[in-house]
């Protein structure tokens, strides 16, 4: 099947759409004198566009290809993850929100420190950058591969174009650009999956009722299997995965945390926390029906793939090919704006992890302008890194890229959420504890991936590591998971051979409900 070239008025669209963009990051560059107003917007943002600025982060390229790649390739199994994420939420933001915004200055990770000293700030500041620069890469690299098939364009030269673009805009913008531009981005990626859709549902004889029927013949559209089986894919491996992905995201992640300090008030980032959350669900439902349906549309109205195709490269065909003119554009535009509502975030979050976590550290005498410099420095740095990973990224193969993510999430989650857990629920857990399960947590880590990792040498795959019976044979996802359990739990055994000397009763939920408790007895 022959692919159709972009039509001029497609061009005119995307590059008046990028004109845009950059003129909105433009307009808050010169508001970009102080740390505060660089990467807390001065805290003054309203709620809902702090929601929408959550939504439009949470789906990035990576919603727009690799979930319709998944839909389309398997079913709706790694949609459990993001499921998981409002249960979680429900009993999260209430203390969370307040806890970070009364205690830390800029850094989700002075909280730890905090708690359990600079050793554990230092930790889980560095899990989050090899998980975020592992994410920044994967999303150059879809946009840069969808791109590049539509537009026949070296995917090499969009993924360096379009990073420095997006550094730049970033370093000059700070969060205001982030987060206004986000909610322009997050309207144009929500209105072209809903288009995508509607084409999708009602253009292919039979309508929405072949469409569907053929898909869940098919197989596409379910969350099995369903067995009670951790050493491969199953809706209990997705759904534990997303449980401590969800406490992970709004317990310890920069790029969520960060917004809440953008608020004008707690009660703002808690709504705002919500809003982007509730919107995101469906958002990622919508992209893996989209999934689905392709999987339906190319059967029912015979339409021949080419051979070889990747899953993750079907969507972008499709737009190619069968939208109108002019659409193609629009939809074109909302991919590359939900690349850059990702990117940006991560920038400028790995900025301020940056100056607060390790350049303060160095020069604690620095000056508020010499941090900002700083700032603005990272900014560009993380773009450079982010640019040369998506670059390896471009010969990952034909596993879905969905997968890759959170094989990568889980290696680099670190036990984080365990950490957090330990903080927040135990009076008794001190540092000495922690830093032992700390040591734990990376040599399971380091045990797991060793030994469940193959490697093709001369045609034949062996292990990393071979330990026979002693191989971690579950599924590898379950990495993100058992490493939270082996951290809270040893870090927690470890502190009790400890004297319980340090007192951070107002570090904890215990506080939180304390402090409820005064407020409605002094309301009554």
């Amino acid at each position: 099947m022959a692919q159709q070239s972009l039509h001029i008025v497609d061009y005119l669209v995307i590059i008046i759409s990028i004109i845009l963009f950059i003129g909105v990051g433009a307009i808050f560059t010169r508001r970009q004198k102080t740390t505060d107003k660089y990467f807390t917007g001065g805290r003054t943002i309203p709620a809902w566009a702090i929601g929408m600025s959550i939504l439009a982060t949470l789906i990035s390229s990576v919603t727009f290809l690799a979930y319709p790649g998944e839909g389309f390739a398997s079913n709706w199994i790694r949609l459990v993850q993001g499921l998981m994420v409002p249960i979680v939420l429900i009993f999260l933001i209430w203390f969370v929100v307040p806890l970070y915004r009364h205690v830390i200055g800029l850094s989700a990770y002075e909280y730890f420190e905090k708690r359990f000293g600079y050793l554990a700030r230092l930790y889980s500041s560095l899990a989050f950058i090899l998980a975020h620069f592992s994410k920044m890469g994967t999303v150059f690299f879809l946009l840069a591969l969808a791109l590049s098939k539509m537009m026949g364009i070296n995917t090499y030269l969009i993924i360096w174009i379009l990073g420095i673009s997006i550094t730049v805009v970033t370093m000059l913008g700070g969060i205001e650009a982030v987060i206004w531009l986000d909610v322009i981005q997050g309207f144009m990626l929500m209105a072209g999956g809903l288009l995508c859709a509607a084409i999708l549902l009602f253009v292919p004889p039979g309508g929405p009722v072949a469409v569907i029927k053929t898909a869940v013949e098919a197989g596409k559209i379910g969350f099995g299997p369903y067995d009670l089986d951790f050493t491969k894919l199953t809706f209990i491996v997705m759904a534990l995965n997303g449980i401590f992905y969800a406490i992970q995201k709004y317990g310890t992640d920069q790029t969520i945390v960060q917004r809440y300090l953008t608020a004008k008030s707690d009660k703002d980032a808690i709504k705002a926390s919500l809003m982007g959350v509730l919107l995101c669900v469906p958002v990622w439902t919508l992209f893996m029906f989209i999934g689905s349906a392709l999987f339906s549309y190319y059967k029912l109205m015979q339409i021949p793939l080419p051979d070889g195709i990747r899953p993750d490269a079907v969507f972008p065909l499709f737009i190619m090919n069968q939208l109108p003119i002019g659409i193609t554009g629009l939809i074109l535009a909302a991919l590359i704006a939900a690349a850059i509502s990702s990117l940006d975030s991560d920038l400028n979050c790995l900025a301020a992890i940056g100056v607060e976590d390790y350049y303060c550290r160095i020069k604690p005498r620095s000056t508020d302008k010499q941090k900002l410099v700083m700032g603005k420095i990272i900014v560009g740095i993380s773009g450079i890194a982010a640019i040369l990973v998506a670059s390896l990224y471009v010969k990952a193969g034909k596993e879905t890229v969905l997968s890759i993510i959170f094989t990568l999430y889980a290696i680099f989650s670190g036990g984080i959420a365990g950490l957090f857990l330990l903080g927040i629920f135990s009076k008794r857990a001190n540092k000495k504890g922690l830093y032992i399960g700390i040591v734990a947590c990376i040599l399971f880590t380091g045990w797991a991936v060793l030994t469940s990792t193959p490697l093709s040498l001369g045609g034949e795959k062996k292990l990393l590591l071979d330990l026979g019976k002693y191989n971690f044979t579950h599924h590898k996802y379950m990495l993100g998971v058992y490493s939270h359990f082996v951290l809270f739990g040893v870090g927690y055994i470890a502190s009790l051979f400890f004297p319980h000397v340090e007192k951070h009763e107002d570090l904890t939920i215990y506080s939180w409900i304390e402090r409820r408790k005064q407020a409605k007895l002094s309301q009554s």
